[in-house]
């Protein structure tokens, strides 16, 4: 694991969190919290990013990644691009570094890419100018989502420092759950993860976190529970016997969660699968923070926009006085 930065230093990407330290990423969460009112006004848009040219390089479908950005960019002012693989000349066999020095050589500004190969958003930051975010990368991170999740929790709670996080399902395929490993830590947080030992990676307990077999000790333990789907379109056979035979082990249910000590707070990046890794009572019960996930999704996203285009922490206050 990369050394943690003493300070607040995001430098020219957003690859992952690892290596972020808590006061970058505090400050990350602070810039988004005036960005949250801009949504609510009957005109959503400042002018912060007037002028810059943002491509949404989009390699894996996307519903609720893609569009937050696409709100977050132009919210702010920017004008966007949006690509996908089927849509570019990748199908034509040109490669991904390609692709991106031509879209260069059009004088853009920032990339958003979203890819199936783990470590291709450090791989195109380290060859192009632009600033590049990384919108999730085969198995390695998704930083955006777990700050998003992460201010979530602050906003629910009060705090991230001190308190029991357990991310529950898909382990071994999650690019969520290693993000919001390294950032919940970072924070003061402690982390466990749930699952069937099939959809946990060897080793994990290396990075810190501790491991539950069982869904109940998961409740029991945790202040706030992190729900992955199963990606099953990742998974070959063997990982589990069945849809409901996971259900009925570490399915996450308004009874099981009735027998927990506290009002444990429940996230979900989504899409959801009801019925197998939680119950419809239990998403859109009074403990669940899913939808404000997706609200503060925009919120995150711009903040990120903001900084690496060059905003000072702590003036997001005064950008978003300013009229489009």
């Amino acid at each position: 694991m990369n050394q943690a930065r003493p300070e607040f230093e995001l430098g020219k990407d957003l690859v992952g969190l690892e290596g972020l330290s808590g006061a970058t990423i505090t400050v990350i969460l602070d810039t988004a919290e005036p960005f949250k009112e801009i949504s609510e006004r009957a005109i959503k848009k400042v002018p912060v990013l007037r002028g810059k040219t943002i491509v949404n390089l989009f390699f894996e479908p996307s519903t609720r990644t893609r569009i937050s950005f696409e709100f977050a960019e132009k919210r702010l002012g920017a004008d966007t691009v949006n690509i996908s693989s089927s849509g570019s000349s990748v199908v034509k066999g040109e490669t991904l570094v390609d692709t991106a020095r031509n879209l260069e050589a059009m004088r853009i500004d920032m990339v958003v890419i979203r890819h199936s190969s783990s470590g291709a958003a450090s791989f195109l930051a380290d060859r192009i100018p632009s600033n590049v975010i990384n919108a999730g990368d085969g198995q390695h991170e998704h930083p955006t989502q777990a700050l998003l999740d992460m201010l979530t929790i602050r906003d629910r709670l009060g705090r991230i420092e001190g308190l029991k996080v357990c991310i529950v399902g898909d382990i071994v395929h999650s690019r969520v759950a290693r993000s919001n490993i390294f950032g919940l830590q970072a924070l003061g947080a402690e982390v466990a993860v749930c699952g069937p030992r099939s959809l946990i990676p060897r080793g994990i307990e290396e990075l810190g976190v501790e491991s539950f077999n069982h869904i109940e000790d998961a409740i029991e333990w945790a202040d706030a529970l992190n729900i992955l789907r199963l990606q099953l379109e990742r998974m070959s056979t063997g990982f589990i016997p069945s849809l409901r035979e996971y259900n009925r082990v570490f399915g996450v249910t308004r009874a099981r969660l009735a027998r927990a000590p506290r009002d444990t707070v429940i996230l979900h990046p989504g899409p959801i699968n009801r019925g197998v890794e939680i119950d419809s009572a239990v998403a859109d019960g009074p403990q669940s923070v899913i939808l404000p996930q997706v609200t503060n999704g925009v919120a995150v996203r711009m903040a990120v926009l903001y900084l690496l285009a060059g905003g000072v922490p702590g003036g997001a206050e005064a950008a978003k006085q300013e009229i489009s």
